[in-house]
C-alpha cells in the first residue's frame, strides 16, 4: 500500500479548522510555535491520559493497535477487522491522503461503532446543540468537527458498513462508588499510562463515562459549507481540499481575523527571531495586510481589553491604536471607557498611572483591619478522587494567606497545600482557612471571583455529604459569611472583597496592557511606586518560603524586573511559560503551572526529591500570589496618602 508523503490526520484536520494557514506551518523546524508541545505536560494539564485509560479499562476484550508504521498499523487493523466482532484500539485507517486512528473501534458483523474518547464532562446530549439556533453550540463544534472527520474516512474505507459515532465523554451526572479511582491510571515520564491494581470492570465502579450517540450532530456538520479562501465548500470538499493543499505543501491563503489571529501560536519572539526563526504570524499579515517589519512593533486593536470590536475597527481600516478616537467607544459603559483609557495611555506612551482617588478613598474606608489577602489553587480533574465525588468536581489544594496591619507591617500569616495522591482535600482545606480567618472580623480580599467560585462549590458538595462531618454545619456557616451567592441573593457579613474589580474601576498604567492579571499588575506597580521600590528593594524580606528576599531587581535598562520572573520554574525540566496559558481575560489562567504541578504529583511516578522540590516552587508560587495583593494596597495607600 503506498504511503502519501504528507497525508491529513485528525490532528492536522483539527488545525485547520482553526485557520487553515496553519497546515503550512505545522510541523516545519524553522517556524516557531508556542503551543504546549510536550506530550508528558499536555496529558497532565488535559486529563486525557486517565480518560483514555479508564475508557479501554472499560473495554475489556480491546485490542490496542501498537503505534508503528501506518501501513503496518492499518494492516493489522484490517486483518483484525476480517473477525466477525472484535474491539480495537487505535485502529488505524488509510484513504487516499487521509489517515486516522479511532480511540475505540467495535465491530459487529456490519455495524462498526466509532468511539471517540475525549477528557470533556456533559450533562445531557441536548448541550451539543443550541436549543434556539439549532446550531451546533460553539464549544463543542470542535470535537464534533474531529469525530465528522473519522466518519468521513471511515466511510470511504467501508462503504458498506453501519456506522454509529459516538463521542465518549465524562459524565457530570455521574457518581464514583469507588475510591482511589483516578489512582489506578498514573503516566511515565514517557507519557504512556501505568495502570495499578484492579481495573476489571467490576471493579471500577459505576461508570463515571458515558457515550453519546453524536449521528444527528454530525448531519448538521455534514450539511454545513466551509469557507476556504472565497470558495464555498461541503464538508466532503472541503476535506479533500485541505488534504490536497497538505499533500502538496501548498499554503492555503490567510484569511486574517482579529479574533483567530490574536490566538496563534506560530509567533516567534524577538530572541527567537535572532535565532533565525520565523513567525507564520508575521507571514500571514505580511501576504494578507501587506505590513512591514515596523508594523509589528506598533500598539493595536489586538492588544484591547475585552474588545469586541477588534474586527469591525481592522475592517474600517483602524487597526491601529493610533487611528482611534473617543467616539469610536461608549465611554458611559465602564469597560469601553478602560478601553479608551488603554488607548490614551499607549498611544501617548504615558507611563504615569490614572487613579480614582476618590473611588479609592471610599473603599479603603470600608475596610477594617486587619486586612486579610487570600489565595487558591484547585484542579478539576476528570476521575474523582474518593467515591460519593462526580467528574470534573472542584478539588482546592492549596493556599495563601497575607495579612497587613494597621501599622503597615505585611506578614505571610498562613499557608495551606496538601498534594498526598488520592486524597479529597477540600473539608481539610476549608477547616484550615475559616482557623486562619477567624481570629478577627478584618477585611478579607481576593482576586477575581476564583475564591467565591471555590468556597460556594465546597459548600454545595459540603451539603451533599452524606459521611457525618461533626464540624459540617460550622463550616457551611462559615462559608456563607465570607462569600456572595447572587442567585441565591445572598452576601455574607463579611464577604470577600474583588481586588480586580477595584484594579478594574480605580486604576490603570501603561504597562499592564490590555491585562488586569495580578501578574500584569505586580510589575507595572513596582516599576512606578518609588515606594515599594524602596521596602522591597533590599533584601529584608523574610517568611516561611523566602529567607532576606529582595523582590526589587532591575535589568540592564534599569527597569524592575518581573518577580515572578525571579523564581525558578515549578518544573526544573520544562519551561515556565510551556504551562502558563493566556490571562487576559482574567479568566482562571494564572493557575495552570500550579494545576499542571499538582497533577504532576498527583497522577505520575515522581522521586522525592523532585516532589520537595515542586512542593516548593508551589508554596512560593503562591505566597507571591498574595503578597502582590498586599504590595497593591501598599502601592495605593501611599499614593492616597501622598495627594491627602
Amino acid at each position: 500500500m503506498p504511503l502519501p508523503p504528507r497525508y491529513l490526520t485528525k490532528s492536522r484536520f483539527k488545525l485547520a479548522t482553526e485557520c487553515p494557514t496553519k497546515l503550512f506551518y505545522a510541523g516545519k523546524p524553522e517556524f516557531a510555535d508556542q503551543s504546549l508541545d510536550d506530550p508528558f505536560l499536555a496529558a497532565l494539564a488535559e486529563g486525557g491520559f486517565q480518560v483514555g485509560a479508564l475508557a479501554r479499562a472499560m473495554h475489556p476484550d480491546g485490542i490496542l493497535i501498537q503505534p508503528r508504521d501506518a501501513v503496518e498499523a492499518v494492516a493489522e487493523t484490517l486483518a483484525l477487522l476480517e473477525r466477525e466482532r472484535v474491539t480495537l484500539f487505535e485502529a488505524a485507517f488509510l484513504h487516499g491522503n487521509l489517515f486516522i486512528r479511532v480511540d475505540v473501534l467495535q465491530k459487529q458483523g456490519n455495524v462498526l461503532d466509532l468511539i471517540e474518547v475525549k477528557a470533556k464532562s456533559i450533562g445531557h446530549k441536548s448541550e451539543l446543540v443550541g436549543k434556539r439556533s439549532g446550531k451546533i453550540a460553539p464549544e463543542w463544534k470542535p470535537y464534533l468537527l474531529d469525530v465528522a472527520f473519522q466518519e468521513h474516512v471511515l466511510r470511504k474505507v467501508f462503504p458498506e458498513a453501519v456506522i454509529r459515532p459516538r463521542l465518549m465523554l465524562a459524565d457530570k451526572n455521574a457518581t464514583a462508588t469507588v475510591d482511589g479511582l483516578n489512582q489506578r491510571f498514573r503516566l511515565s515520564e514517557s507519557g504512556e499510562v501505568r495502570l495499578v491494581g484492579d481495573i476489571a470492570p467490576a471493579s471500577l465502579g459505576a461508570p463515571v463515562l458515558t457515550k453519546v450517540n453524536v449521528h444527528d450532530p454530525l448531519k448538521l456538520i455534514k450539511e454545513d459549507h466551509y469557507l476556504l479562501g472565497k470558495k464555498s465548500l461541503g464538508f466532503a470538499g472541503y476535506i479533500d481540499a485541505l488534504a490536497h493543499a497538505y499533500e502538496q505543501d501548498e499554503k492555503i491563503p490567510p484569511h486574517v481575523d482579529c479574533a483567530v489571529c490574536g490566538k496563534c501560536s506560530f509567533r516567534a519572539s524577538p530572541e527567537e527571531e535572532r535565532a533565525g526563526k520565523r513567525s507564520g504570524f508575521k507571514s500571514c499579515w505580511k501576504e494578507a495586510m501587506g505590513f512591514g517589519g515596523a508594523d509589528f512593533d506598533l500598539h493595536s486593536v489586538m492588544d484591547l481589553w475585552r474588545c469586541t470590536k477588534k474586527e469591525t475597527f481592522r475592517k474600517t481600516g483602524r487597526f491601529f491604536l493610533r487611528d482611534l478616537q473617543e467616539a469610536d467607544f461608549d465611554t458611559d459603559h465602564p469597560v469601553q471607557a478602560r478601553q479608551w483609557l488603554q488607548v490614551q495611555k499607549t498611544v501617548a506612551n504615558d507611563p504615569a498611572p490614572w487613579i480614582d482617588r476618590d473611588g479609592l478613598r471610599a473603599s479603603f474606608a470600608s475596610w477594617k483591619f486587619p486586612l486579610h489577602f487570600i489565595d487558591f489553587e484547585t484542579s478539576a480533574v476528570a476521575i474523582p478522587f474518593t467515591k460519593n465525588r462526580h467528574p470534573y468536581e472542584t478539588v482546592a489544594f492549596q493556599f495563601s494567606y497575607h495579612i497587613a496591619h494597621d501599622d503597615g507591617r505585611i506578614e505571610h500569616a498562613d499557608e495551606y497545600l496538601n498534594d498526598e495522591p488520592g486524597v479529597f482535600p477540600n473539608f481539610d482545606f476549608v477547616r484550615r482557612l475559616k482557623a486562619a480567618l477567624e481570629k478577627d472580623d478584618g477585611t478579607i480580599f481576593r482576586y477575581a471571583a476564583h475564591e467565591n467560585t471555590v468556597l460556594n462549590h465546597i459548600k454545595r458538595q459540603l451539603d451533599e455529604d452524606k459521611t457525618g462531618l461533626p464540624d459540617r454545619c460550622e463550616l457551611i456557616g462559615w462559608i456563607e459569611s465570607v462569600t456572595q451567592d447572587k442567585d441565591a441573593k445572598r452576601e455574607g457579613a463579611r464577604n470577600m472583597v474583588d481586588l480586580l474589580e477595584l484594579v478594574k474601576k480605580h486604576y490603570y498604567q501603561r504597562d499592564m496592557g490590555g491585562s488586569n492579571s495580578i501578574k500584569k499588575v505586580l510589575p507595572a506597580l513596582l516599576n512606578h511606586s518609588e515606594y515599594l521600590q524602596e521596602k522591597y528593594g533590599s533584601p529584608a524580606y523574610t517568611s516561611r518560603n523566602f529567607q532576606n528576599h529582595a523582590w526589587v531587581r532591575r535589568d540592564a535598562a534599569g527597569r524592575v524586573k518581573d518577580p515572578y520572573q525571579l523564581l525558578p520554574p515549578v518544573f526544573a525540566d520544562r519551561p515556565q511559560a510551556q504551562l502558563e496559558r493566556d490571562d487576559a481575560e482574567e479568566t482562571l489562567a494564572d493557575g495552570g503551572a500550579a494545576m499542571t504541578a499538582y497533577a504532576r504529583l498527583q497522577f505520575s511516578d515522581v522521586p522525592e526529591s523532585e516532589r520537595q522540590a515542586i512542593r516548593q516552587a508551589l508554596l512560593r508560587y503562591c505566597e507571591l500570589d498574595t503578597l502582590a495583593m498586599a504590595m497593591v494596597w501598599e502601592a495605593w495607600r501611599e499614593l492616597l496618602t501622598q495627594h491627602d
